[in-house]
């Protein structure tokens, strides 16, 4: 196995895992590969993991004390390498801690931290965020796993996806430079069911704020189903690009910057504050189960 790759297995279970990024490359269930493989044509990336910001920055910079700092999409978790912390046979904790890298971009003292776990069917992600500055701390972290689609044959669009509540049957248009503006648009979600089809990502990804479902099913026609909770997300996104033989069930704390947003990045909607050695909690579960 290369460097930096880490195997973690439980039962029939198994999860491929790299210190850059600290990115999932895999699941599998058995003979059942769940995660998409990575296509440049489409999207070159499998899981990447969000933080500081979670979305795009208006012109592509945070400001903090009156300063700016640069800031890529989704932050500089994904492109930067995390130390290995511990792992077993079913579990891996990878850290990643403020360095003179990130403090250009980020001038707070942090340690950011990944635990998986496999546990039989079920693959648990935890994120803890730890302030090591002596002020306050603004921050925000996601999850972005990118499924296959279909991961269990069957046409794509004979897919759907299942909130486990009622959510809104509009989400905020996303204007140029990924800002949230304040216009909503319509989509065709039927009370807690969103049945997929090219055409549902066809604008940009389906963005619910506030949702009010902490759990949802990504459902094939044959009734097998990867079913996700989220702890400490308020925020879940579907994402994917037309053609493109993947889905992301996203969750967030936080989303892009409004349109017209000027202010610092404490200021900016969603933020979570952490005081001094505070420490934030975010979980999900994801669950494949078999027809």
């Amino acid at each position: 196995m290369s460097a930096g790759l880490v195997e973690i297995r439980d039962g029939k279970a198994r999860a491929l895992l790299s210190a850059q990024g600290a990115e999932l490359l895999s699941w599998q269930i058995g003979d059942a590969e769940l995660m998409w493989t990575p296509d440049p044509a489409f999207w070159d990336r499998v899981s990447p993991l969000l933080f500081p910001v979670v979305g795009w920055c208006k012109d592509g910079a945070i400001r903090v004390g009156g300063q700016s700092y640069l800031m890529g999409v989704h932050g500089f978790a994904a492109q930067s390498d995390f130390e290995i912390a511990g792992s077993s046979a079913a579990q891996v904790k990878f850290v990643l801690r403020d360095n003179e890298s990130t403090r250009v971009h980020f001038p707070y003292a942090f340690e950011f931290s990944v635990t998986y776990r496999l546990i039989q069917d079920s693959l648990q992600i935890s994120l803890n965020v730890r302030n090591k500055s002596a002020g306050s701390m603004p921050y925000a972290c996601g999850l972005h796993p990118g499924f296959r689609w279909p991961f269990a044959g069957a046409a794509r669009d004979q897919y759907s996806i299942e909130f486990a509540e009622a959510e809104q049957p509009e989400v905020p248009v996303i204007a140029p430079g990924g800002l949230f503006s304040q216009a909503m648009r319509p989509i065709a979600i039927e009370g807690r069911r969103l049945a997929l089809s090219e055409e549902t990502f066809a604008m940009e990804a389906l963005c619910f704020l506030n949702a009010r479902s902490r759990s949802l099913a990504f459902i094939a026609p044959s009734g097998s189903s990867i079913r996700a909770n989220f702890t400490g997300f308020p925020h879940l996104a579907l994402w994917s690009r037309p053609g493109a033989p993947f889905l992301c069930l996203e969750a967030w704390t936080g989303y892009g910057d409004p349109v017209g947003f000027s202010g610092e990045l404490g200021e900016k909607p969603s933020m979570r504050h952490l005081t001094e050695d505070q420490e934030g909690f975010h979980e999900a579960i994801f669950r494949f189960c078999a027809a």
